[in-house]
């Protein structure tokens, strides 16, 4: 794509997507939408996850592991690649961990992560999550458009029959997974509540589905019908599996599932706790990579410290660090991004710098306001950034961007103020051709030794200390 068709582009974005875009870049946010329009950089990341995509629509199951520091732009690689997938007519799911939401735990914490999930469930058609009644309606609502169209008369008792046939044969293949069996029953007294327009049975069911009962007595009390289960910390997995199976029957092309911040579970401190949740990734892994999870794609995002730290991260436990870690001829230099874990390279230098290209346009689009600052200033702040301690392997996106922003917020409501004064309270200061020639000049002429034989330097170089 060329200069004159990225621009074309941005100039077509929604005010209500830019203005939240930028709001989420200058608060180091991960942007729920627009991410995109500053996407960069990440071509072969996404290629990988989208030969995934591929595989999950052929019947497949995919498990991915996206490792980075904190600002290298996981987060932000799941979300364009949830984006990718619901333009591709996937659904998606995603959920963040916390203390209190984990992947197996007690008290709650488990099923804590599949209702996040429940709810940030989203189709094409609602791409902000809460997708879960509307995916199922549009299924009812396909199955009555095909009867209509064999001219049966959607008021007559032949088609209410053949309507309900043709459910329970969707459905049948289901009940012979676990937890199929109840997942059928409620999902077809869902349809005969739709049908019938009862709004309470149908929440009713809803709240099963969600996984929001606590007991089995409950929720018999609530939907008037019995079930030998209810979705909770146990079992809550296998119903995801349901659920991708169930999309594939529904017309969708499968179910990709997004869990981030598992760092979380590096930082439990009780042992068999953690392993617990390690053991529940096994089992994710195993079933999705062996074929017993079709039409299920699972992508978790986490740090170096969660996956390689010998002691409390993924690496503690065995069975993973026989799968996860890297083959002695895994050198570096060379990309392997076929394998399971996704290690997030550094942006290089010029890729850093059309980001800032990016976002400057971007900014001048929102806030229709011509940014005072030159091209050249734009490379002068990057290598500020790259000349800090240790920069050059740990600059991220996401500081990078916060400190840019900064700048160009201080431009815009300043008018007085220019690029030199801002960039010149720091700890670099930026030199006119004029200044850099006087303190050349100035330099020389303080090389002449002071009294007592002593030379004054004022260009010190670390190189020089003898430590």
């Amino acid at each position: 794509m060329n200069q004159e068709q990225s621009q074309a582009q941005i100039e077509k974005i929604p005010k209500r997507i830019l203005s939240s875009l930028l709001s989420s870049v200058s608060a180091g946010v991960v942007p729920r939408a627009g991410a995109p329009y500053i996407a960069i950089g990440r071509q072969d990341e996404i290629g990988a996850f989208l030969s995934d995509l591929e595989a999950v629509n052929e019947g497949g199951g995919s498990m991915r592991f996206l490792i980075g520091r904190y600002g290298s732009g996981k987060s932000f690689l799941m979300q364009l690649i949830r984006g990718y997938a619901l333009e591709r007519d996937f659904l998606t799911a995603d959920a963040d961990l916390s203390p209190e939401r984990r992947l197996y735990g007690t008290g709650g914490s488990g099923v804590a992560t599949y209702r996040e999930l429940m709810k940030n469930l989203a189709s094409k058609a609602a791409p902000d999550g809460g997708a879960l009644p509307r995916i199922i309606a549009r299924w009812i609502a396909s199955l009555q458009g095909e009867l209509a169209g064999e001219v049966l008369d959607p008021e007559s008792d032949i088609f209410r029959r053949r309507l309900n046939e043709r459910i329970f044969a969707e459905l049948r293949e289901l009940e012979f997974l676990v937890g199929g069996f109840d997942f059928a029953r409620v999902l077809t007294a869902y349809y005969h509540a739709y049908t019938d327009g009862d709004d309470e049975r149908k929440s009713a069911c809803m709240r099963w589905l969600r996984g929001e009962y606590a007991t089995k007595t409950e929720a018999r009390g609530a939907m008037g019908m019995q079930v030998s289960c209810i979705i909770d910390d146990d079992n809550w997995y296998d119903f995801l599996k349901l659920w991708a199976a169930l999309s594939r029957r529904m017309g969708y092309r499968g179910l990709v599932v997004f869990v981030d911040e598992c760092v979380n579970l590096y930082k439990i401190t009780h042992r068999v706790s953690r392993e617990n949740n390690y053991e529940k990734i096994l089992a994710m892994f195993n079933d999705t990579l062996q074929g017993r999870a079709p039409g299920l794609a699972l992508i978790l995002g986490g740090t170096p410290q969660f996956l390689e730290d010998p002691r409390r991260g993924l690496f503690s436990y065995e069975a993973l660090r026989s799968r996860l870690c890297d083959s002695r001829f895994a050198l570096e230099g060379f990309k392997n991004l076929i394998g399971p874990v996704i290690r997030l390279r550094r942006l290089t230098d010029d890729e850093l710098f059309a980001l800032i290209r990016r976002v400057t346009h971007l900014y001048a689009q929102n806030y229709r306001w011509e940014p005072r600052i030159s091209e050249e200033e734009q490379i002068a702040f990057l290598q500020i950034c790259l000349e800090r301690a240790g920069a050059n392997d740990m600059i991220t996106p996401r500081e990078m961007l916060r400190d840019y922003m900064t700048v160009l917020n201080i431009l815009m409501q300043n008018e007085t103020a220019t690029f030199a004064d801002i960039v010149g309270k720091g700890t670099i200061r930026l030199k006119t051709a004029v200044e850099e020639r006087e303190e050349q000049e100035l330099s020389s002429a303080a090389s002449e030794s002071e009294p007592g034989g002593r030379t004054r330097r004022t260009d010190f170089d670390p190189n020089d200390i003898d430590f």
